[in-house]
């Protein structure tokens, strides 16, 4: 365990190196901060905190640098999240309440998330394995067409036209969405196909064949949209960092353009906590030179999507922590008010 000054010492360090960008030395150290210690003191623990990995020699300077593992102690010990200013929640909550659908939340979302934080913003859109049905509405659009509207707790809508085999009435049409909803409204996505199994029994012979094509339309509509789908935005801010990079950025880019890769930085959406990981945490090479900070969002208190920002290891953490906390919690609120 380190002791409690060279503690200190790191969380210092990684706050000049993450403000200056410079390499950090002793001298600077001990004029910068009060640790109540010469500059030999601090050099001998900037020594100890080197020989135990926290911390680097980039080049022959006398300047340091954290390293993942010295990031890693720093947001896991000493790094608070920094909580948003009251003018900052209202230019959230202003922003992202003009939203007309769900689309336009995680565009107005990644929007936000990449101006407030300066980094790459990511959005997980919610999936529906993980959304429960608000209503389903059924319209007349011809003796033998129904549009089939699906309303998802997440306010996801999905529309589907529906040939039916013979004309149905409306007075059937209005017989059977009272009858799928008492089932369905409320109930999870994946547990819908057991809960309507049996329904076309409930009606007369002849309505059953178009009951149960309504049926088929609503299960294909959960199976074609289980795909997680993603919004990303604010690449460009990475040119910003090209420095940060030790080679080029192109293996950065290449990585945010894998969908699949993106999904698996952005973690399991049941974890609502801020996660974040650091530099060679992250599995795939291309972003072994960037931190992921990403958390759970949702409508009442389960996480039903993540989102999150991408960026170099040289990253503000506890504002970009509490950034990427303040957002998906309004993002939480308008879903469940939409």
């Amino acid at each position: 365990m380190l002791s409690e000054r060279r503690l200190q010492v790191l969380r210092a360090i990684v706050q000049d190196y993450v403000g200056t960008e410079e390499p950090v030395g002793s001298k600077a150290l001990t004029e910068r901060h009060n640790l109540g210690v010469s500059p030999a003191t601090v050099r001998n623990d900037m020594a100890a905190l080197e020989d135990e990995g926290y911390i680097a020699q980039p080049h022959t300077s006398a300047g340091r640098i954290p390293t993942d593992k010295g990031y890693r102690l720093f947001v896991d010990k000493l790094a608070g999240v920094k909580p948003m200013s009251p003018p900052e929640r209202r230019a959230i909550q202003n922003f992202l309440e003009g939203a007309v659908d769900l689309d336009d939340v995680v565009a107005r979302t990644v929007r936000l998330l990449a101006q407030l934080t300066r980094q790459v913003a990511v959005v997980q859109y919610p999936s529906l394995t993980r959304s429960t049905v608000r209503h389903v509405e059924l319209l007349s659009l011809a003796p033998a067409r129904v549009m089939l509207v699906l309303i998802t707790d997440t306010g996801r809508v999905e529309q589907r036209v529906v040939d039916c085999p013979a004309p149905f009435g409306e007075a059937s049409l209005a017989d059977l969405r009272a009858r799928l909803n008492s089932r369905v409204a409320g109930r999870r996505f994946t547990d819908v196909p057991q809960l309507v199994e049996d329904l076309p029994e409930a009606f007369e012979v002849e309505d059953r064949g178009t009951v149960s094509t309504v049926l088929s339309t609503l299960l294909e509509t959960l199976v074609e949209e289980n795909e997680e789908r993603l919004m990303i935005g604010g690449t460009a801010n990475l040119t910003r960092f090209a420095h940060d990079f030790p080679l080029t950025i192109r293996p950065v880019l290449e990585a945010l353009e894998e969908q699949v890769v993106l999904l698996k930085l952005l973690g399991e959406a049941k974890d609502p906590g801020v996660t974040v990981r650091i530099g060679h945490e992250n599995a795939h090479e291309g972003l072994n030179s960037t931190s992921v900070v990403s958390v759970g969002y949702g409508s009442g208190g389960e996480a039903v999507a993540k989102l999150g920002v991408v960026g170099p290891t040289r990253m503000d953490y506890p504002g970009t922590m509490g950034a990427v906390r303040a957002v998906a919690r309004y993002v939480g609120q308008i879903l469940a008010e939409s």
